[in-house]
């Protein structure tokens, strides 16, 4: 794929930011500072590399990289200023600063005063890692020097929790920057940048989750079968390095967090199924792992939506492309860089209607719960699931005014995801059985079926992949 495409509404953003700091600030302080989080691969520096580029103006960019040292973090910063446009570049090569305070300071100088600048510090979760001081010291320095002058400051990080905490209360920063999420491509951005039908789109969803390396590696047009066979048998694709290299970066070798993650994405979702499946991990053990998980955004908790109360809770991974990665990719390394990818397409061949079927679940809530206004039944502010521990029943879609325990359910709903098999009177009435076992339904409430393949019956309320689309504008 060539060009930028997608991220609109981001771009629009970052201009936005800009606008503010050409037009100055009250009481002289024109200067703006952006947290932007996102997951690793998503997308971020790249957004920023086009931001900066498009808008023409003095920029640095430093990318830090968890050097060993403060030493050696600070002589790259330092290597990278001497190379950025900004006019006081050369400022970095007659100094050589020695800690953060000196460097920023310096930094402040080389801006430009009578117009505006962008300095980028991407990775900054690594700079607060290697120096605990460097929040504060960024702060100090931000009030001081960098506030004063027309520069947008945009910090850029992986670790979800972290970029999160450094806006909150108590913290050196809180409330000096803007907070800005970047999501992985949606399903519709997926079906602009590789011109696919609305199915095929969501089943490139699932593969690559919307991150932008892997869906550069896809041909326009191609569908799910012809990609997978050229990048399951490459072992240096985008499809399967970026999945390792994204555990690698967040656990280290043999942790239980990393272990725990696989287990759930072997397909286990409850706490004793996971723990066995982890090894037996003692309950205090997979409790500190779960909790680690759900912080860094990687894992999902969830419970049934209904109107009584459940501890029901399952767990699973929040990122599609990982889903797949674990199921998929992950188990088989070894398999497909001895030149045997051939034996993980098999087995790809043979589980993808079944895993499909439950993996597009989640998306397809996530999708509801974007439709405007008119798609749904009045009052439909959540849109979950509903199971038992025995799984008799287990509801693929519920909508409540709330969740998870609701006051009133709007609808229940099926998912049926079959190629050349729509939903259908059989299909219906499984869907009246389990609004019979739904706490809180009645033979009134609303009936939804999303289906790949359309609806041959009456009495539903039905939901193709391109309706699920325009959940997503542009």
């Amino acid at each position: 794929m060539d060009g930028f495409v997608g991220r609109g509404r981001e771009l629009a953003q970052l201009d936005g930011m800009l606008r503010r700091v050409r037009g100055g600030g009250r009481a002289g302080r024109p200067g703006r500072a952006l947290l932007m989080r996102g997951r690793r691969r998503v997308g971020k520096s790249r957004l920023v590399e086009e931001f900066v580029e498009r808008t023409e103006i003095p920029h640095l960019f430093f990318t830090a990289s968890a050097q060993p040292t403060v030493g050696a973090e600070l002589a790259l910063f330092v290597e990278a200023a001497a190379g950025s446009t900004l006019p006081g570049a050369h400022l970095f090569q007659a100094q050589v600063p020695r800690t953060w305070d000196a460097a920023l300071t310096l930094l402040a100088a080389a801006l430009p005063t009578d117009g505006p600048s962008v300095v980028v510090l991407d990775e900054m979760p690594y700079l607060i890692a290697g120096d605990p001081g460097f929040e504060g010291t960024l702060q100090k320095v931000f009030d001081r020097e960098l506030s004063r002058r027309p520069v947008l400051l945009i910090c850029v990080g992986s670790d979800l929790a972290m970029m999160e905490a450094l806006n909150e209360y108590g913290r050196p920063f809180h409330q000096r920057a803007s907070e800005m999420v970047i999501p992985p491509l949606s399903p519709a951005e997926v079906a602009q940048m590789l011109a696919l039908p609305a199915a095929e789109a969501f089943d490139a969803y699932l593969v690559s989750g919307g991150l932008p390396l892997i869906l550069d590696e896809w041909p326009t047009g191609a569908m799910l079968q012809d990609y997978l066979a050229d990048a399951v048998t490459d072992p240096t694709s985008a499809l399967i390095v970026s999945g390792e290299r994204a555990l690698a970066a967040e656990f280290p070798a043999q942790s239980q967090a990393g272990l725990v993650l696989r287990s759930i994405g072997s397909g286990e979702r409850t706490f004793s199924l996971i723990a066995r499946a982890a090894g037996d991990l003692p309950q205090a053990s997979l409790t500190r792992a779960l909790r680690l998980l759900t912080d860094k955004r990687m894992v999902e908790v969830g419970l049934p939506l209904s109107t009584r109360p459940s501890r029901e809770t399952r767990y699973s991974v929040a990122d599609p492309y990982l889903r797949f990665w674990l199921s998929f990719l992950g188990p088989y390394l070894s398999e497909i860089e001895r030149g045997r990818g051939d034996l993980t397409l098999g087995r790809i061949s043979s589980a993808w209607t079944t895993w499909r079927g439950r993996a597009i679940e989640p998306v397809v809530r996530e999708a509801l719960r974007r439709l405007p206004p008119g798609h749904l039944p009045e009052g439909t502010s959540e849109v979950g699931g509903y199971w038992t521990r025995t799984n008799d029943p287990e509801i693929d879609l519920v909508g409540a005014d709330r969740g998870p325990i609701a006051k009133r359910l709007t609808f229940v709903g099926s998912v049926k995801w079959l190629e050349n098999r729509p939903f259908d009177v059989h299909d219906l009435g499984r869907l009246l059985q389990h609004r019979s076992q739904l706490p809180g339904a009645d033979e009134d409430l609303a009936l939804v079926a999303v289906s790949r393949s359309g609806v041959v019956t009456d009495g539903v309320r039905a939901l193709s992949p391109e309706d699920l689309l325009a959940a997503y504008p542009d």
